[in-house]
């Protein structure tokens, strides 16, 4: 479990409490005991099955697949996929390849429905660029409607393993990957995807120069 959910249960405990001692309504003081459940729950940490071999790209997140589509950036032609989590989802983001974090950029902005086109340019965001070695994939930590904190747990220089945990979106949220223009699609629009088990897409160069070597 994500410690987060351990402080807002304890802070909601002791409201508890004291709407107890204060209050001759002992039905209001259930109120904070529900929340505290649900936060206990909102905040789980799952063990996942990472899958194994050359080129894979896994899901940074749980949710439901919005959007693919290739697109045009600085750096050439990107395959990019939207993963919209609603508040049901587990909010713990994974590495989608290992490698060497390459880039980390934060940015302030709006907090607009995070599936709405205009989210991705104007909503709060983190930017990470993971160099797989000859090759890089990015993912986006984007804050919803209700979502107000974002949680990057690695920075630039670090090394990850595909899988890892390496931040949070907390509530409703969406992650966005953006992969080489090669990537071979393993999922739809429409398709639910498991942080660091469902395998997004996979690169041949790289299966290639793996089974070659």
């Amino acid at each position: 479990m994500v410690r987060d959910g351990i402080f807002y249960a304890l802070g909601l405990m002791v409201v508890d409490v004291l709407l107890w001692k204060l209050t001759s309504m002992h039905w209001l003081a259930a109120i904070p005991i529900v929340l505290a459940l649900f936060f206990l729950w909102f905040f789980r940490d799952p063990e996942r099955v990472i899958p194994t071999g050359p080129g894979l790209v896994v899901s940074p997140g749980d949710g439901l697949v919005t959007e693919a589509e290739w697109i045009e950036t600085t750096s050439g032609s990107r395959l990019r996929l939207s993963i919209f989590l609603n508040v049901f989802d587990v909010h713990v983001n994974r590495a989608p390849i290992s490698g060497v974090v390459k880039h980390v950029e934060y940015r302030k902005g709006t907090f607009i429905n995070a599936m709405s086109a205009e989210a991705v340019l104007t909503n709060e965001q983190t930017m990470i660029v993971i160099d797989g070695g000859g090759y890089e994939v990015g993912y986006k930590q984007i804050a919803g409607l209700i979502a107000r904190r974002i949680v990057c747990a690695v920075k630039e220089g670090q090394k990850v393993e595909r899988g890892q945990r390496v931040g949070l979106i907390k509530f409703g949220s969406r992650v966005d990957v953006l992969m080489p223009a090669e990537a071979v699609l393993k999922v739809k629009t429409g398709s639910r995807v498991v942080g660091g088990t469902t395998v997004l897409a996979e690169l041949p160069s790289v299966i290639r120069a793996a089974v070659s070597a």
